[in-house]
């Protein structure tokens, strides 16, 4: 088992994989919040509004649906760490991960909670 006090934790092919799970939660997070706001634009109560988010539904399909991305992706990413640990390599990158996702979610959700 690694000594966690050694800190021997360079691992560039981990920090590239784990980059590129950011990335792709980043760009699925995008994705979900583009269709949860063409959804609720679309809807019939909201074409007689100039408001995107005219009801509570549409507002919490448009906060739930990108925060849970977010939401998942920290869970995901708290599971490879663990998994990393595991196996012995370099998990911290993962724990980093899990926790950039899950304050850019609190952002979020904080920021479209505001809105109404």
């Amino acid at each position: 088992m690694v000594n966690d006090v050694e800190k021997r934790w360079n691992d560039p092919p981990m920090l590239r994989r784990a980059t590129r799970y950011v990335l792709a939660v980043l760009g699925a997070t995008v994705l979900g919040a583009v269709i949860s706001l063409v959804w609720a634009s679309a809807r019939p109560r909201c074409l007689d509004t100039h408001s995107m988010l005219c009801d509570a539904a549409a507002r919490a399909v448009v906060g739930l649906v990108p925060g849970g991305i977010l939401l998942a992706g920290g869970i995901g990413a708290l599971v490879l760490a663990f998994r990393a640990w595991r196996a012995e390599r370099a998990w911290p990158i993962w724990q980093g991960v899990a926790w950039f996702l899950f304050t850019l979610m609190v952002v979020y959700l904080s920021i479209v909670g505001t809105q109404g």
